[in-house]
């Protein structure tokens, strides 16, 4: 083999040297860059995914509140009504009372 031949197959033995460690080092940036993407991307939906919680969160808290606004309502009326029934037969009571102490106090 020919001096310049030999020349020439070194040369191209270092062109694909070169080539070869520009693929590599290529595709460790591209490796890097693809896991810094999937690792933002994780962050990313893991912070989406914690402010839906929280919104969903914050209207079933919304929903309870009204719905224990709805039963103390009506819990209170309720109340209203049964004290108003005691009040109207409070007289009746109070007679019913009087009559059967009065009763007793004759048969003494």
């Amino acid at each position: 083999m020919s001096l310049e031949a030999m020349k020439q197959v070194t040369e191209a033995e270092q062109t694909t040297r070169a080539q070869k460690a520009e693929a590599e080092a290529q595709a460790k940036r591209l490796v890097a860059e693809a896991e810094r993407d999937g690792k933002a991307a994780l962050a990313q939906a893991r912070a989406d995914a914690e402010a839906q919680v929280k919104e969903l969160l914050r209207q079933a808290e919304d929903r309870a509140a009204g719905h224990a606004a709805e039963v103390m309502a009506q819990a209170e009326q309720s109340c209203a009504a049964l004290r108003k029934r005691a009040e109207e037969r409070l007289d009746q009571a109070a007679d019913t009372i009087v009559g059967r102490v009065v009763k007793t106090d004759v048969h003494c």
